[in-house]
């Protein structure tokens, strides 16, 4: 076995109880009867591209500390989201999603549960929320114990999959077909060395980054 593929495998062991438990933590998220920690779960993934993971999350909870989440304006949700870049386009994109989801809109469990798989509910997201693309409908799906099977294809992992030898090159642009080519190929890799594809992700974020976050 590779020396770079044995080090991953003793991050894992180190780290599987860890990875295991955060899983869980969003499974019940999942299972759980409270529609709106699913919201919460997605405004953050809406928050996300080209912004930092935990400045995303703080921006979420500013918004519930301001008593803004729920019934802010575009405008006000703008102004209380500054360290989220396009903070002015993610605004207007998290207040079309309250209207469909929010406390008087649809219930995002039902809607998931009749989905055949998380596939079909990914596709869904894209096509019908503003601001999930594929990487960010994957994030939501995984972070609401929805994940097993799809990839979050953010510069972490991809920054890994070069290391690891999974893609040749970081990719500049990522089409629909392109992520779906590249997700299948760290399938594949997860398979070949024994990692679970949710663990992998995790994996490779904490190796990144330190420590284990959404």
């Amino acid at each position: 076995m590779d020396e770079d593929i044995k080090d991953l495998y003793r991050s894992y062991e180190e780290i599987k109880d860890q990875i295991c438990a955060r899983l869980d933590d969003f499974r019940c998220i999942r299972n759980g009867d409270c529609d709106s920690l699913l919201f919460d779960e997605m405004a953050f993934c809406i928050f996300t591209p080209q912004s930092k993971a935990k400045s995303c999350w703080a921006a979420v909870e500013e918004l519930k500390e301001r008593e803004l989440f729920e019934k802010g304006k575009a405008d006000e949700i703008s102004d209380a989201i500054k360290k989220v870049r396009f903070r002015n386009r993610k605004a207007s994109y998290f207040s079309e999603a309250r209207k469909e989801f929010g406390v008087d809109g649809r219930s995002l469990r039902e809607l998931l549960s009749g989905m055949e798989d998380s596939l079909e509910a990914r596709e869904w997201l894209v096509r019908n929320v503003k601001g999930l693309g594929y990487k960010e409908a994957s994030h939501f799906l995984r972070n609401i114990g929805m994940g097993d099977d799809i990839a979050i294809l953010d510069r972490h992992i991809l920054r890994n999959l070069v290391r690891y030898g999974v893609i040749d090159e970081f990719p500049s642009n990522i089409t629909a077909s392109k992520y779906m080519e590249i997700e299948d190929l760290m399938r594949e890799f997860s398979r070949d060395i024994g990692i679970p594809l949710s663990h992998l992700d995790l994996l490779l974020w904490y190796r990144e980054t330190g420590e284990i976050f959404k």
